[in-house]
Parts: C-alpha cells; sequence; structure tokens
C-alpha cells in the first residue's frame, strides 16, 4: 500500500497538509465536511497542489511533520519546484 503525503489549497487561499492511502477519497472527505478535517469548516478545499509518495505510514508521517513546520512561502518554494521540472 502507497501512502500519500498532500498538500490541498482552500478556497480562502490557506494550505493543508495531510496524508493518506487514497487521495482521491480523502479529498471528497474533505469536501463533504463529514469525515474531512475541522481546517475545511471554515474555508472549503479548492485543488489539490502538491503530492509525494511513500511505502509507509512512518515515512510520510515524519514528512508531513516536516512540512507542516515550513512557512507558507517554504510550502509554495517547494510547490514550485516541482511544477518547473
Amino acid at each position: 500500500m502507497t501512502w500519500k503525503l498532500y498538500i490541498i489549497q482552500a478556497k480562502s487561499g490557506k494550505l493543508y497538509t495531510g496524508i493518506t492511502t487514497d487521495l482521491k477519497r480523502r479529498f471528497i472527505e474533505h469536501l463533504n465536511n463529514k469525515r474531512g478535517a475541522k481546517f475545511f469548516h471554515f474555508s472549503e478545499p479548492d485543488f489539490i497542489l502538491y503530492e509525494e509518495s511513500f511505502l509507509n505510514r512512518a515515512e510520510a508521517s515524519k514528512r508531513e511533520y516536516q512540512i507542516k513546520k515550513m512557512s507558507r512561502k517554504k510550502k509554495l518554494e517547494l510547490i514550485a519546484s516541482i511544477i518547473q521540472k
């Protein structure tokens, strides 16, 4: 099973970082607000900006922690780096 780290931009422009094994399902959960993060109760998710794949949850969680500690500027630089490739 592959784990995905993802960054979603909310309609407000704020960024949300999470992990899952099924990105499509998780995005729909965020849209429906029932099983999604409380983060999206204030601003609906707009689109997925970024994703990375990992072989296990532990590695995905470590990377999630690293990204959540980043400033918004650093997160946008990370996203821009894959767009330029």
